[in-house]
């Protein structure tokens, strides 16, 4: 079964879609700054959500197959606690294929459940939608928003009065900075009750060279992520940049304790920005700061869940304790 809850409507009623982001502002300041950056939410149009599939597969991405790990182990365990009736939300659910292991335990332990996924990317919501209606041809009622998660988790807060399970999987809490990190978990306590929980994954810090494998792959599939926001641009934006005048480089701060994805320009060179009659100057070498992931000790995790409101209930980790699921509940 599946319905619309709110915004413009898609071909599709089951999906909801909200505003689109102000791309043109974003770039525009972004790439006027110092050191030049752009929002790495931009990644996900449909051919960055298609990559990022592809990249959750390779053997250096450790990330996807750890989390994968613990909720196979232990999804009977996340859920079972939660009142009969409760409902999942998920910020950020690409192709919810992990998802279905949580689903899955629901469906078992209450005989069905209302999903609500959110996402950047209307293929990811389709694509996410036939995987679940595929593997929950009944019981499951499919809620979904295509929008930034910022602005969809006001409307979902509002829905009903059940109790919810919000996911935000994946490490995605790992591209915000600490402090904007901190800021996003207070925006997700603030939009929950007393009985709602919320499950997080983070990934842990370890080796700089598995950290650097796994954002700089031997097959140049993140390279092709990375350089597919300049074809956005292109495309969007009216941008002329030449893809072959910028290489990806993933970086590791050690200070920050984040890895730093970039696009480097390989000359000096000029970009025109068509719809925003801009002029972008690089030098050879000067970079465009696309994204950065933290990865977490544990001080940092303790200090992120106080400040934001939040306490830890539960704690998971896969067998080689790269990766961790947190249960937190309101405080």
């Amino acid at each position: 079964m599946t319905r619309l809850i709110t915004g413009d409507r898609t071909d599709d009623d089951s999906i909801a879609r909200l505003d689109d982001p102000d791309l043109a502002k974003d770039v525009a300041a972004g790439l006027s700054a110092g050191q030049k950056t752009l929002p790495s939410k931009y990644f996900y149009d449909d051919e960055g959500s298609r990559l990022f599939e592809v990249i959750c597969g390779l053997p250096e991405y450790y990330l996807t197959r750890a989390e994968r790990a613990i909720l196979e182990r232990h999804a009977d365990d996340i859920v079972g606690d939660l009142e009969p009736d409760a409902r999942l939300v998920e910020l950020g659910a690409g192709s919810a294929t992990k998802t279905r292991l949580l689903i899955d335990a629901l469906v078992r332990r209450q005989g069905g459940v209302v999903y609500c996924p959110i996402d950047i990317s209307a293929q990811a919501m389709r694509v996410a939608e036939e995987n679940v209606k595929a593997a929950f041809p009944s019981g499951v009622v499919f809620k979904g928003v295509i929008g930034e998660y910022r602005d969809a988790l006001g409307r979902l807060s509002t829905m009903d009065q059940h109790q919810k399970l919000v996911l935000f999987l994946g490490s995605s809490i790992g591209n915000f900075t600490l402090a904007g990190a901190t800021r996003f978990l207070a925006a997700i306590h603030d939009g929950m009750g007393p009985r709602d929980r919320l499950l997080v994954g983070l990934d842990l810090a370890k080796s700089p060279e598995t950290l650097v494998r796994a954002y700089d792959d031997a097959q140049g599939v993140t390279a092709a992520f990375n350089k597919n926001l300049l074809v956005r641009l292109a495309r969007e934006l009216d941008a002329d940049f030449d893809l072959d005048a910028f290489r990806h480089e993933a970086r590791w701060d050690p200070v920050e304790s984040r890895i730093e994805m970039h696009l480097v320009s390989t000359r000096r060179q000029t970009v025109h920005i068509g719809r925003l009659g801009l002029d972008v100057e690089f030098e050879e070498g000067e970079s465009i700061h696309t994204e950065n992931s933290y990865k977490y000790t544990p001080g940092m995790v303790a200090r992120m869940v106080r400040e934001s409101g939040f306490r830890e209930e539960r704690m998971w980790t896969d067998p080689e304790g790269r990766f961790a699921l947190r249960l937190l509940a309101p405080a």
